[in-house]
């Protein structure tokens, strides 16, 4: 396993509109309405927690990415 540290960290945001927010509208796009546009939103939470490797493997995989984005296999050791 790496010895390498990585980090887990999850926002959560409250944003108000006069309008729902498009299903599928992409994250980048919802924080550009809410500073140039018409929505408002702030901060609700913001968590961080230092995870290994095997973890991250974990958390890539199931976020569609690969473990090869940090250099680890999917057991989360160092590629070599």
């Amino acid at each position: 396993m790496t010895d390498r540290k990585f980090y887990r960290t999850v926002i959560a945001i409250e944003v108000l509109s006069e309008e729902p927010i498009p299903a599928g509208m992409e994250l980048e796009n919802i924080v550009h309405d809410c500073v140039e546009g018409s929505y408002s939103m702030r901060p609700l939470k913001h968590k961080e927690i230092e995870i290994n490797g095997r973890v991250a493997a974990q958390n890539l995989i199931r976020q569609g990415s690969d473990p090869s984005f940090f250099q680890l296999t999917k057991n989360g050791n160092d590629v070599e």
